[in-house]
């Protein structure tokens, strides 16, 4: 005699799989937003060691910009506002990218890691300036990589933002007040502050051609992108 299952019992197995995927997947998503910072704050330092520029802080070079034009700097206001054009094209054209490739997120990855290739190989030549703008381009090209986590906005290189967040989620979870998933902020600026320093140490080691290390890193972010289930990098990424 074959009796069937009450729905009841059938929902609560159902439910648990679905939670379980859920937190597997946020896992992944948190990960990989932490790698890419952690691959931006390894950039930066290295940027910042080789040529004396922010190439993802872009709050830090509005600040020298300003700073310059307030000094009568024009040399110098010419180039951090032209840091700032290059990061905006470089995320405008990842999402471009991501559009014509048809949202694969492995290719994105890949282009960062190319760019930043480029740019190591241009220093190596002697274009130092042309060196740095590529690099800055494919900062900006990063931020495209994650735009969120479980519906959760998160930004690659704005560890500002993320610490006011991050900040303010403790406010409201001290006073009792909904706080969402608050401790979320924490992980890019952890990444960042990481990759920061294996940067310093890369350029220690290695002086200029440290920009290699990252490019290396980013095509290894590019392969692990690849073996992730293209439903949850629907969901999650970019």
């Amino acid at each position: 005699m074959n009796a069937q299952m009450p729905p009841r019992k059938l929902e609560a197995p159902r439910a648990h799989r679905r939670r379980v995927l859920r937190r597997r997947q946020m896992a992944t998503g948190l990960g990989f937003a932490a790698a890419l910072s952690c691959l931006a704050g390894m950039t930066d330092a290295i940027g910042f060691l080789v040529a004396g520029d922010f190439v993802s802080f872009m709050s830090g070079n509005t600040t020298r910009l300003a700073v310059a034009v307030g000094e009568g700097l024009g040399a110098q206001a010419l180039h951090l506002a032209l840091l700032v054009l290059v990061f905006v094209v470089g995320n405008s054209a990842g999402v471009v990218f991501v559009h014509l490739t048809g949202r694969r997120h492995a290719l994105i990855v890949g282009l960062v890691g190319a760019v930043l290739a480029l740019g190591g190989t241009l220093h190596l030549l002697g274009f130092t300036r042309a060196a740095t703008l590529a690099v800055v381009f494919a900062m900006g090209l990063v931020n495209v990589a994650v735009e969120r986590v479980d519906g959760h906005a998160l930004g690659v290189t704005y560890v500002t933002g993320a610490l006011s967040r991050f900040g303010r989620g403790i406010g409201r979870w001290l006073v009792g007040a909904p706080s969402g998933r608050w401790w979320i902020e924490i992980v890019p600026w952890t990444g960042m502050l990481v990759g920061a320093v294996m940067g310093a140490l890369a350029v220690a080691a290695l002086g200029p051609p440290a920009i290699f290390v990252a490019a290396a890193l980013a095509g290894c972010l590019a392969v692990v992108s690849g073996l992730i289930p293209q439903r949850w990098r629907r969901h999650y990424f970019g």
